[in-house]
């Protein structure tokens, strides 16, 4: 599933064709995705789009006539087409710009969403969100306030929306090693020094993923088809029974909340 940064990629590719341009229509070939895509979408014609931007993990087009709310599912991918171009099956939506191109939204799971909003800040999904992982808000003393008194396993609250968007598998799992935390560690045991280091590198490892274009494993291609290079930087995610590249212990795999974890045991004890 594309997580915060390859998001983040994507919006930073789309929105030079897409800000300040005019919406023509709206194609929808498949309604019936993650949601139904919202019947105002297929009705929408020559809209200007102002801006674009990000909450966690959703795209958001804000035009002058409300938002379109984009996500990308497990599978789901955008691309910057000419209007011309051939439709693969999967191509369930195309967003048909006044400048000769369309976005094209392809799916082959169909998990992921289109919907329409007239007022963001009342939006039903982004109501519960956490604060964004590299914002000022994100911070020491937010994160270990909110794990006082709480069991919950580290790794799992990471990934709690509610707590903060957008730290999805691959990256809790990789700031989790280098700060030599455990993932099954109970989250009301942080020290506020750990909380210092947990904040700081996962905002260092999200940053770092959006420089290098987000991380292709296996759906994910930046929007003009490129993959993200930063699997290449990857330190233990998927690299179970390879050498630790701290210490050369064989990194191991575990089963947290229905998501695979990997961990140098040496490195990230238990404790």
């Amino acid at each position: 599933m594309p997580e915060l940064p390859e998001v983040e990629t994507t919006l930073r590719g789309i929105s030079p064709y897409l800000k300040s341009f005019i919406i023509e229509k709206i194609i929808v070939r498949q309604p019936k995705l993650r949601w139904a895509v919202s019947p105002e979408l297929m009705e929408l014609s020559n809209v200007k789009v102002l801006t674009l931007s990000r909450r966690a993990k959703y795209l958001i087009i804000h035009t002058e006539n409300g938002y379109i709310i984009g996500h990308l599912g497990m599978s789901g991918s955008v691309r910057i087409v000419p209007h011309d171009s051939p439709i693969d099956k999967h191509d369930h939506v195309d967003i048909v710009m006044s400048n000769g191109k369309l976005l094209r939204y392809n799916d082959p799971r169909r998990f992921g969403a289109w919907l329409w909003t007239e007022n963001l800040d009342e939006f039903h999904l982004f109501l519960k969100l956490g604060p964004e992982p590299l914002s000022d808000e994100f911070n020491a003393e937010y994160l270990f306030k909110k794990s006082r008194k709480k069991l919950t396993a580290l790794k799992t609250f990471l990934m709690d929306n509610a707590i903060v968007v957008g730290v999805g598998n691959i990256y809790a799992n990789e700031s989790l090693f280098l700060c030599g935390l455990h993932p099954q560690k109970v989250v009301a045991n942080l020290t506020r020094k750990q909380c210092i280091l947990l904040v700081d590198t996962i905002k260092s490892v999200l940053a770092k993923a959006i420089q290098q274009g987000g991380t292709t494993l296996k759906d994910f291609l930046q929007p003009d088809g490129r993959p993200g290079y930063f699997a290449q930087e990857l330190l233990v995610y998927g690299n179970k029974g390879k050498p630790c590249p701290k210490c050369g212990t064989k990194i191991e795999s575990l089963v947290i909340g229905q998501r695979n974890s990997y961990i140098c045991p040496h490195c990230q004890k238990k404790k």
